[in-house]
């Protein structure tokens, strides 16, 4: 069945986020603050891993680099595309909408939760691998891998900063969704070498996904997003 791996994907979004909610009733003020700081450096050091893993590269036994032209290029250019459009307002408007919808009202952790989880969990080549492998051949291998970590991640998110993260399934599901039914017109630009870019500064976003859990709103991470449309254009260049 095509589309069932967003399904999933989904699915496990909401039950990662429901026992989130329950387990995160039970921390104290100081639990859940501490939660949050750990939770941002793992994050963190998802986005390092992930960006160093494509930047080094072993060769005749010694750690060469690679990359980082396109990597600073498509980060300024995306983030100055993102700052003009002002994506992360926008974001932000959507959660304020889905604060009041979904009776949050007084929640004001939701819309930071929210954003967090929706770009933690969006972001990567796994959602665009995986959706048109979905897509094209029915193969959800991939997200159901993804379904896993996204999970575990909503859980720990949920918990520390609040209910606004279970609704990432929404970006998600209109997300993957997209690419499973665009699939056979996506598939030919998705080169090695574009997915190789994607997945790099996919990372970096992640990262400051991650340092924006430890210091409230250091960066505006939705106003970055251009960047990996930037980098996987760059590819063909």
């Amino acid at each position: 069945m095509i589309g069932l791996g967003t399904i999933i994907n989904v699915a496990a979004i909401l039950a990662g986020g429901l026992i989130g909610a329950l387990f995160g009733k039970f921390l104290k003020e100081s639990l859940q603050s501490a939660l949050v700081k750990s939770t941002g450096i793992c994050v963190m050091f998802i986005g390092i891993s992930g960006a160093l893993e494509k930047i080094m590269t072993v060769s005749d036994g010694k750690l060469t680099s690679g990359g980082t032209l396109m990597m600073i290029a498509s980060m300024a250019i995306g983030t100055l595309i993102g700052e003009i459009i002002n994506i992360d307002g926008l974001i932000e408007r959507f959660g304020e909408w889905l604060k009041k919808k979904t009776g949050n009202a007084k929640d004001i952790s939701f819309v930071e939760g929210f954003v967090s989880a929706s770009i933690t969990v969006c972001v990567g080549a796994m959602t665009v691998v995986g959706s048109i492998n979905d897509g094209l051949f029915g193969d959800y291998s991939i997200l159901l891998v993804k379904s896993l970590l996204d999970f575990i991640i909503i859980i720990v998110m949920t918990s520390s900063v609040g209910k606004g993260c279970v609704f990432s399934a929404i970006p998600v599901a209109i997300l993957q969704g997209g690419f499973t039914l665009a699939a056979k017109f996506i598939e030919p630009y998705m080169t090695d070498a574009a997915l190789h870019n994607l997945s790099l500064v996919g990372s970096i976003l992640i990262f400051c996904v991650g340092l924006n859990l430890l210091r409230k709103n250091s960066v505006r991470v939705a106003n970055m997003l251009p960047a990996i449309l930037v980098a996987i254009i760059w590819a063909f260049f």
